[in-house]
């Protein structure tokens, strides 16, 4: 079951995937049931509770995470934590739907080179390196999220990954099977492995970052970026 570690539900099934459509859809991993449009003021307090709890994650783990705490470092009565995500599962499912919502905008609708605007190659860079950091300072919180294996490959916020890198692909090397390799680059960013690299291996961040910018060039025949 998706969120195996601590959630009790999964997402909602993706559609398999056939060819690529012209761009992937802003995902959202909540129902509408489970975000009723809010008030200006409840959003922003919303989202200082998920930044509070995004923060104590990178310090403390996931495992460590609890509504008391998170209501501390934002300065808020507990019964608020409470009201607003029920209970300790539902704060780690938003705060997961909070990280994939502003991910998936930055690389769909935000500035280049992330963004739209660039070069495909110079976006691809920009995706690997996005993510890498992205899966670095949250670590725990992806592994908690990693799916089961039967699953792993389709479920909905790495089905939006994988059009994107794919469209990113048939731009740049149009003549390549970039269903294949988008496969191939998404499992290079996968949590688990670079979970591997950075705590098990002791290899520094920085060494990452450059293996994606070289594998990138390679796949897509360019000079590297320095």
């Amino acid at each position: 079951m998706l969120y195996a570690v601590f959630m009790s539900r999964a997402l909602p099934p993706f559609p398999t995937p056939q060819e690529p459509v012209d761009a992937p859809q802003l995902l959202e991993l909540g129902s509408g049931e489970d975000e009723p449009c809010l008030r200006a003021d409840a959003a922003r307090n919303r989202a200082r509770l998920l930044e509070a709890a995004a923060r104590l994650v990178k310090e403390h783990g996931a495992a460590h995470l609890t509504m008391e705490a998170v209501a501390a470092a934002a300065s808020v009565g507990k019964g608020t934590v409470f009201r607003r995500f029920g209970d300790r599962t539902g704060l780690l499912m938003a705060l997961l739907d909070h990280s994939e919502r502003k991910f998936q905008a930055a690389f769909m609708s935000g500035p280049p080179p992330l963004g739209p605007g660039a070069d495909p190659v110079e976006r691809l860079g920009a995706f690997g390196l996005a993510l890498v950091r992205r899966t670095a300072d949250e670590l725990e919180l992806q592994l908690a999220a990693e799916p089961s294996p039967e699953q792993r490959f389709s479920v909905a916020p790495r089905c939006v990954l994988y059009t994107h890198v794919s469209l990113l692909l048939r731009e740049a090397v149009p003549d390549a099977d970039c269903e294949l390799l988008a496969q191939t680059l998404l499992g290079y960013l996968n949590p688990v492995l670079i979970h591997h690299l950075t705590r098990q291996c002791g290899m520094p961040l920085e060494r990452l970052e450059a293996g994606w910018l070289d594998l990138v060039a390679r796949v897509t025949r360019t000079a590297p970026a320095v």
